[in-house]
């Protein structure tokens, strides 16, 4: 019920959802990862994309299925991280946040003494 009902806005919403590239800002000013559970198919991953790109605040979105990883950019200034929870809760996904680290992070860490 839940996959149907999401894919029915997903479908009402992608009607309009490209938008002029001077619309997008280049870079976002935060980045957060979640782990999205309720993935079903790569046709979610990509329609929660779809969906977050058009909320005001939201520059760049990339899940994937099967690992439910979503990775997401935004203004802080313009939607807060609770507000983007609630948002992909609404579609009927359950959102957690996950520690990924950073290319930095992985580099300094893969170090070894000796």
């Amino acid at each position: 019920m839940l996959r149907r009902k999401f894919f029915k806005v997903m479908t009402i919403a992608t009607t309009g959802a490209l938008a002029p590239l001077e619309a997008i800002p280049a870079t976002p000013k935060k980045i957060v990862t979640y782990h999205v559970r309720g993935f079903s198919c790569v046709t979610c991953a990509t329609g929660l994309d779809t969906m977050l790109l058009q909320q005001k605040g939201i520059v760049s979105s990339s899940s994937t299925y099967p690992q439910g990883i979503a990775t997401i950019g935004f203004d802080p200034d313009q939607i807060t991280e609770a507000q983007i929870q609630d948002f992909i809760a609404s579609l009927g996904f359950t959102v957690e946040a996950k520690s990924v680290p950073t290319a930095a992070a992985k580099h300094v860490s893969g170090k070894t003494s000796g």
